[in-house]
């Protein structure tokens, strides 16, 4: 079996206005989807957080993997770090590759691709809800694709949420629709005081029992982090990237007894030496396609229970190609500790034959079927193809957004 062909396909799916510290979602968010065909006519899915950028590096890939049997990875790797010389593109470039590998290696034995990494440690994942400050409307054309007549989550993933009412309202919808058993707020959009009134509000909505997180995004300030810290102790589950970089991190966990969490202060196998000895974090959010692959977050998470580092799993507005790989990887990880994010409830294309993926609970059973357990609807692809040729946009850009709505906005790394 040898790689015969590969498609690279970008699409644009609706994304609500959802805020973070680096501004205001678009209209759109962008995704590659990537397509292995082999020369017995096996074909194998992968997808990536998309833009021109790493478009043009995937499709820059296509002749240097051509001929390659999709289970020598590492020759594959080799020949995607010949040809991407950004190292900003590489991981995701060959985590899109790898997972399509992965897929076709699956079809080709009969078997998920769970057990070609190591064999299931759950039959399902959980997820958290994942709740955000938000303006109204729910993406699309002119940014709303919105049914004046819809209810429960429908009215609420299209409904205003600048204040803790709003989230509250948020959380209830998402947890009823969905099943979530824990919930997380993307924080750094507003003032420190109105996010932590909302994780407060949300403890009273949902009881003590139910796990909450909160991420400022690493916009907050060492002596801002650690006095709502203070305010949150006993509230938190885990405190994501309150303060920004390894050393601030660090100091903060070592003065307050939260665990802190991070997908940006250590995100890559160069972080790991001085993460583990500046003591900045207790748990890793890994993402398969920051990290480099299915087989990179096996050996990370093997790595995080080396050195006693609880791991979850970072989300971003994807697919369920993406998904379904999520899946796979987390239902082979031992010590996963905590549910994973996930965008996908805030998401209402796909991609896939099966349509979206629906939640029991909160959970994802691991797909059925060899490879991923999942197909490719042709004409969907075609279809957000299309909206992207439209959209008008070639790489996120999260501040030229919230200029839109707020002129002259501009990200600071260090906010408040």
């Amino acid at each position: 079996m040898k790689i015969a062909e590969m498609r690279v396909t970008e699409v644009a799916i609706s994304d609500p206005p959802l805020l973070n510290a680096a501004g205001l979602h678009a209209h759109y968010a962008l995704r590659t989807i990537v397509e292995l065909i082999t020369d017995d006519g096996l074909y194998g899915l992968g997808e990536v957080p998309g833009g021109a950028g790493v478009t043009g590096a995937l499709e820059a890939c296509q002749k240097s993997i051509i001929g390659h049997d999709p289970f020598q990875l590492n020759a594959i790797k080799a020949a995607v770090t010949q040809t991407v010389t950004d190292p900003k593109h590489l991981t995701r470039v060959f985590s899109a590759i790898e997972v399509a590998c992965f897929d076709l290696m699956g079809k080709a034995t009969g078997r998920p691709v769970v057990d070609l990494l190591g064999g299931k440690a759950r039959d399902s994942v959980d997820f958290s809800a994942y709740l955000f400050y938000k303006y109204e409307g729910a993406g699309g054309e002119l940014g709303f694709d919105t049914d004046p007549d819809a209810t429960g989550w429908a009215a609420a993933r299209q409904a205003e949420a600048l204040d803790a009412v709003g989230v509250v309202a948020q959380a209830k919808a998402m947890c009823k629709a969905y099943g979530f058993k824990s919930i997380k707020l993307k924080g750094g959009a507003l003032p420190p005081e109105e996010e932590v009134e909302a994780m407060f509000a949300l403890r009273d909505a949902f009881g003590p029992d139910t796990p909450l997180r909160l991420d400022p995004n690493a916009i907050w300030s060492y002596e801002t982090a650690l006095k709502w810290g203070k305010e949150l102790l006993g509230v938190l589950e885990y405190y994501e990237d309150p303060v920004r970089g390894q050393a601030d991190m660090a100091r903060l966990r070592q003065a307050l007894d939260i665990p802190l969490a991070t997908n940006m202060c250590t995100t890559s196998f160069d972080h790991i030496p001085k993460a583990i000895s500046l003591g900045s974090e207790d748990v890793i959010l890994s993402d398969h396609h920051a990290w480099g692959g299915l087989q990179a977050t096996v050996h990370m998470a093997r790595i995080c229970q080396t050195f006693g580092r609880g791991v979850s799993m970072h989300s971003n507005s994807h697919l369920g190609i993406s998904l379904a790989a999520m899946v796979h990887v987390a239902a082979a990880l031992p010590n996963l500790d905590y549910a994973c994010d996930t965008h996908y409830p805030w998401q209402s294309e796909e991609v896939l034959t099966r349509g979206r993926f629906e939640f029991e609970n909160g959970s994802l059973a691991v797909p059925e079927g060899p490879g991923l357990g999942i197909e490719l609807d042709r004409d969907a692809l075609v279809a957000l193809h299309e909206s992207y040729l439209t959209v008008g946009i070639s790489e996120r850009d999260d501040e030229l957004a919230m200029q839109a709505k707020q002129p002259g906005w501009a990200f600071q790394a260090q906010r408040w």
